[in-house]
């Protein structure tokens, strides 16, 4: 009975997105409820304690906005883009991997390996910054920080970080389903409630004090402790960094902004307004790969929207250049 009511469930999923079936986001989706009813629960417990600094309403709406757009961006456009892309890899695949008991570990590790990736380089390549930087921006954690995501994700190719997996012979659904157990993971780190685990599950697992420090922006907290679900890859390249001082959360040139198509574009927007600043191609283009702090010379970096460094406010227009203008 069971079997015939989830096949029922597969083919009428089926029959409105064809056999390339995101099953990874229909997984997000499906958990959903699960991530407000513990963002419910967090806040209950933060006002029991009382200490609910760390809910700021209008951010906190703004976070699961730019979820909300993520999600409906993912599911029309990841079929587009990534689902095709690493479908044709699979197609060219080395290897038939068999997807079992056996496999399931090492294809686990891979998956959190290409993450590692593809988040390291998120942060040190200013076209896959401009699509992270969403998340980062928030001055606040709690668990709706991580439904802070961008639209852009799958517009700037993030799938060319799993595609070796595919190549190798990882089907394109079993991937796509990992990675959502790791996003999935991930939404439960988000948070000042928990502490420390036990020390065991810190040195192996990422949690909530190594995800606290990744999105310090305190100078020793910068760019460190990259991990998905494991953190031992930081640990192994040299990433880790342990929490310690309070973490002050953010970016170094802060967006003042609920706005969220404006969190969304705002650093896209200004990197291509900085490429297009006059000066060598040869320069200009190393505004694309470069880390996102990278200056060239002769050029001051663009800020289109307000931003505040330190105690120092940048405001700026996008149609005129305009340093009084908000938008």
């Amino acid at each position: 009975m069971y079997e015939n009511i989830e096949q029922g469930i597969f083919s009428l999923i089926q029959s409105f997105m064809g056999n390339n079936v995101d099953w990874g986001g229909l997984f997000l989706i499906a958990m959903t409820p699960i991530f407000i009813i513990a963002f419910m629960t967090e806040y209950t417990v933060k006002k029991i304690n009382g200490d609910t600094r760390s809910f700021n309403w209008k951010e906190i709406v703004t976070n699961w906005s730019l979820g909300f757009s993520y999600l409906g961006v993912e599911a029309l456009v990841a079929m587009v883009t990534g689902g095709i892309a690493l479908t044709f890899f699979y197609e060219h695949r080395v290897f038939d991997i068999t997807i079992n008991l056996w496999t399931a570990i090492p294809l686990f590790l891979a998956v959190d390996l290409s993450f590692y990736v593809f988040h390291r380089v998120s942060h040190r390549a200013r076209w896959f910054w401009a699509a992270h930087v969403p998340h980062h921006s928030g001055k606040n954690m709690n668990f709706s920080t991580a439904a802070r995501q961008s639209m852009l994700n799958s517009v700037v190719g993030t799938w060319v970080f799993y595609a070796p997996l595919a190549y190798l012979g990882v089907p394109p659904a079993v991937i796509g389903s990992l990675i959502a157990v790791n996003l999935a993971y991930q939404y439960f780190i988000h948070t000042e409630i928990i502490i420390k685990l036990p020390n065991w599950f810190e040195f192996i697992f990422n949690t909530p004090s190594h995800h606290r420090v990744h999105h310090g922006k305190n100078t020793k907290y910068i760019d460190k402790n990259y991990g998905g679900t494991l953190i031992i890859f930081d640990r192994l390249f040299g990433t880790f960094e342990p929490e310690q001082e309070k973490v002050i959360y953010g970016i170094t040139n802060q967006i003042e902004s609920n706005n969220p198509l404006i969190l969304n574009i705002h650093e896209l927007v200004d990197m291509l307004r900085d490429a297009m600043a006059p000066g060598p191609v040869s320069e200009r283009i190393k505004h694309f790969f470069m880390p996102p702090d990278w200056t060239r010379e002769g050029h001051t970096p663009i800020r289109t929207w307000r931003t505040t460094t330190s105690d120092t406010e940048q405001i700026g227009d996008i149609e005129t250049g305009n340093p009084n203008k908000i938008l």
